[in-house]
């Protein structure tokens, strides 16, 4: 049996009585020539994985034969018995059967991987969870070195995109406060069961030490970035002020101070003018 195979995995499936649920976004990975490319971005010697959603196994046992330890979090227990069968021969791989937004990250990266000289994470996410699951893991500021993530096409262009470009949006500033990104390779949407209607692509998050700007509060920095994206089409002054619900006149000296036209869009703000903004309105 070959479990990339989609008619043996159509048939180990079927013999479990598993069914698709739209509402998980479940799309699983069966690309035997994605897979090795995907594991070889987090593998190496004495590494360990963090696996988000191992969907029926198929990039999971890469990870294991490429990695020191793989533990995958899985949401779906309906996957157990389908799990049990395809992994029978992966001794290295624990499955912990939680919602990946609801675990206690630290605790399991300190107690899972003791013995590991570094940590990555491996996930091919739904859409629907794409921000949220990368921007806890970020947020989270875990001890792992990068991220390799499989995301739709869309989401890639966005989460890789050049701060202050069109493609950008607030996730992009935030991912790059924490991480560099860049897209590995792109996944044609026929190396999915079922085939999603989209094309995906598989970006590495490389977690920096310390972020690339100064600001002298994170949380009014990332309500700035919100702010400036909030209604892209509208003029700085205007969109931060109704968003922040900030006085014109504090926000015009704070601009000033920061060598910013009052008359810009936010969401063309590099990241170096969002942290003197957001200095200059600390103060």
């Amino acid at each position: 049996m070959k479990i990339s195979n989609k008619r043996d995995l159509k048939s180990v499936l079927e013999s479990q009585g598993f069914s698709f649920k739209k509402s998980l976004g479940q799309n699983f990975l069966i690309d035997d020539t994605v897979c090795p490319r995907m594991a070889d971005a987090v593998s190496g010697e004495n590494v360990g994985v963090l696996e988000i959603g191992p969907g029926a196994g198929v990039l999971t046992a890469q990870l294991s034969a490429a990695c020191k330890k793989v533990v995958s979090v899985e949401l779906d227990t309906r996957l157990k018995p389908v799990l049990q069968q395809t992994l029978a021969d992966c001794n290295n791989v624990k499955i912990i059967w939680n919602d990946i937004l609801k675990v206690d990250l630290h605790a399991v990266l300190a107690e899972e991987f003791a013995d590991c000289d570094t940590i990555n994470i491996c996930a091919n996410l739904p859409y629907y969870i794409t921000s949220p699951v990368i921007m806890t893991l970020l947020e989270s500021r875990l001890p792992i070195n990068k991220i390799a993530v499989m995301v739709q096409k869309e989401a890639a262009d966005r989460l890789c995109a050049e701060v202050g470009s069109r493609a950008a949006g607030a996730v992009t500033v935030a991912v790059n406060y924490y991480a560099t990104a860049k897209t590995l390779f792109g996944v044609p949407r026929t190396s999915f069961l079922p085939p999603p209607n989209v094309d995906s692509a598989v970006i590495e998050l490389t977690l920096r030490a310390a972020p690339p700007v100064e600001v002298a509060d994170e949380k009014l920095f990332f309500k700035i970035v919100k702010a400036c994206f909030a209604q892209r089409r509208k003029i700085l002054l205007n969109t931060v002020c109704n968003t922040l619900g900030l006085e014109k006149e504090v926000l015009r000296q704070a601009l000033d101070e920061a060598n910013i036209p009052e008359t810009v869009r936010g969401e063309t703000l590099n990241m170096q003018q969002l942290a003197d903004l957001t200095n200059a309105l600390k103060k």
